[in-house]
């Protein structure tokens, strides 16, 4: 089966048009015709078609096995297809992000960006300095570093190939939220196209203005953001279901004229007439329906007791403390996100409080009888590979649950009929973390602990967890990255951040706002540091012309960037505003209401107010500026 067509509404025409017609100027780089790949008897890709040009910039979804890696590694020419054509222009450029480590060790990240890429140093430094690899982060060894940094490094190396075509495959994998803001800022600029696969939408909404999905080994490219995709895919769904009925109910109506007047002889030709028109009337095929995982979260008794204590504790390893001083206290329900970059200690927090660390000094305790469930990044690795997936649930699941409740959370998170059959070691491994979760919830805790949950889950399922989630009773520590999850999830914030694990005052939004802004304040005071060119002859007249035009185009874009950042800003100081007044009145009202925990919120909310009101002006002058330099351009 070949590209599927979509037809678009009249009301899209308008927005599509620019990016229709700029698909159709620029040159193609990368042509798939009627693409098959198989793996033994499992057909991955179905006769795939796709045309793919310079500077489209492309996010891949699809659910776990649909293929997507393995149309990255065809491109990249890691694998080959068993049927079709693959044609590369030949101005293709191609760089992706490495899977495998490329760098030893021992190495700086100078020496390696040097070695790998064969150039100049100052050359390598001008790259690495767009993901902060600066100072003494160039001369340190890799082993050294965090994953976040290290990604960043195989980000550089990526770069100082020259690529005009990118691929990333999950590049957001394990990468905290200042290396994703920091890619997210390089991509937004970049001038080449690119190929993203990611289960995180944020990252796909803010980096990719087209959307390709791989569903059943065939794929729609769709000329919009994944948002705007997802929206007509279900309006497109919704219409083929309302044909569909509208069809039976005429089919079942011509029907019934035939069953009533094919006997008598002066309406049988009509009736012969009706049969060839009801032969004709064929249902709009929607394709091979796909399962939607819906995730079954049991409720746990609710008990009006301090879930978690934590005072003057410190966490560490016997050589090294990694953060002091913690003294904290949570309650039952509450939903608490771990945040931070890595390398910080989220991770050793989240093992001391699951017992599977100790801690250098200090106390925490939990509430009398609550039973601990904990998801650790490695638990996927820890399956027992012989096992089927009912054999893992039973042995995971508490005493009381029974056969049927097994199948039945095996059911809601896919597992039907002989899947539950199946052994651990043919499973991919959203399957994996899928079984790992549904064990985690048949121990029916009281509280659940989960480290990087959304590791190897497509987004659909992301969210559905979330929801799921969000619903239950118990109390909730967890470390992500995926804002969707997080945002979705979390009630309270912990943000571990150099030695101290200390609570959040503000919301999660507020959070990735300030971290924003200030990895958009670092990047501008590098940008300025940046040694001036040097002057060059005075260009043509033709050539003035030219510039001249996308100098306008460019102030235009960052006119439309500004206007954009202030209505964002506006609606900021309202919600803050109107909070913040609500806290004061309640105040006024009963002094007995005062508590520690909603003064921080209210002098959060203040400063965050006067911040957002310089933010404001600022922004103001700034579009005041480029109008006049519009006007007189």
């Amino acid at each position: 089966m070949i590209q599927r067509s979509v037809k678009y509404g009249a009301d899209s025409d308008s927005e599509l048009a620019p990016l229709l017609f700029k698909a159709a100027m620029a040159r193609t780089l990368l042509q798939f015709t009627n693409i098959d790949k198989s793996y033994g008897a499992q057909a991955i890709l179905n006769g795939l078609s796709v045309t793919i040009s310079e500077d489209q910039k492309i996010g891949v979804i699809g659910r776990n096995g649909a293929g997507k890696t393995t149309l990255c590694r065809i491109i990249t020419g890691h694998e080959t297809q068993d049927a079709g054509t693959v044609q590369n222009s030949r101005y293709l450029r191609l760089a992706y992000l490495e899977q495998y480590d490329p760098y030893k060790l021992d190495e700086t990240v100078i020496s390696f960006l040097a070695r790998y890429t064969n150039k100049e140093e100052w050359e390598c430094g001008k790259i690495a300095a767009k993901f902060q690899l600066k100072n003494e982060i160039f001369e340190t060894t890799i082993n050294e570093l965090a994953g976040g940094f290290r990604t960043r490094v195989k980000l550089a190396a990526m770069l100082l190939m020259d690529p005009n075509f990118l691929i990333l495959d999950e590049p957001t994998n394990y990468l905290d939220l200042k290396t994703l803001i920091l890619l997210e800022e390089f991509l937004q600029d970049y001038r080449g196209g690119f190929l993203i696969v990611s289960h995180d939408r944020e990252f796909l909404k803010k980096t990719c203005q087209e959307t390709l999905e791989i569903e059943n080994g065939t794929c729609v490219l769709y000329p919009g953001r994944v948002d705007e995709y997802l929206i007509f895919k279900e309006e497109q769904a919704r219409l083929i279901d309302c044909q569909n009925k509208n069809i039976d109910i005429k089919r079942k109506q011509m029907q019934a004229f035939v069953d009533r007047f094919r006997a008598k002889a002066s309406k049988a030709s009509q009736a012969k007439s009706m049969m060839k028109r009801i032969d004709k009337l064929q249902a709009i095929d929607t394709g091979h329906f796909l399962r939607t995982v819906h995730f079954k979260i049991p409720h746990v008794e609710k008990r009006n007791i301090s879930v978690f204590h934590a005072e003057n504790l410190a966490i560490g390893y016997a050589a090294h403390q990694v953060a002091g001083n913690i003294t904290m206290e949570f309650n039952q329900g509450d939903h608490i996100a771990v945040l931070g970059d890595n390398g910080q200690g989220k991770t050793t927090f989240m093992r001391t409080i699951a017992g599977d660390l100790e801690a250098i000094r200090g106390l925490y305790k939990w509430g009398h009888g609550l039973k601990i469930g904990y998801y650790a990044q490695h638990v996927l690795q820890a399956l027992d590979i012989k096992n089927d997936v009912l054999t893992h649930l039973s042995a995971a699941a508490e005493k009381s649950v029974t056969r049927q409740d097994i199948l039945a959370m095996a059911g809601s998170f896919l597992f039907k009929g002989d899947d539950v059959l199946k052994k651990v070691s043919v499973l991919s491994g959203g399957e994996k973390a899928r079984l790992c979760l549904a064990s985690l919830l048949l121990s029916k805790s009281n509280v659940l602990l989960f480290d990087e949950p959304t590791n190897h889950l497509d987004f659909e399922t992301v969210e559905a967890l979330a929801r799921a989630l969000k619903s239950y009773n118990g109390t909730i520590f967890f470390i992500s990255h995926d804002r969707t999850f997080v945002n979705m999830l979390a009630t309270r914030i912990i943000e571990v951040k150099d030695g101290a694990v200390r609570c959040y005052p503000g919301n999660y939004e507020e959070y990735v706002y300030n971290l924003e802004s200030k990895v958009c304040e670092e990047l501008r005071a590098d940008t300025d540091n940046e040694p001036k060119p040097r002057p060059v002859a005075k260009p043509h007249k033709t050539e003035h012309k030219r510039q001249d035009r996308n100098l306008i185009k460019k102030l235009k874009a960052e006119q439309l960037k500004i206007n954009s950042n202030i209505r964002d800003v506006q609606v900021r100081i309202d919600r803050h505003r109107a909070e913040w007044e609500q806290i004061k009145n309640i105040f006024a009202v009963d002094s007995s209401s005062w508590s520690i925990e909603r003064n921080s919120r209210y002098e959060y909310l203040e400063r965050a107010i006067k911040q957002d009101e310089a933010a404001w002006l600022s922004l103001m002058e700034k579009a005041e500026e480029l109008t006049k330099k519009i006007t007189a351009s």
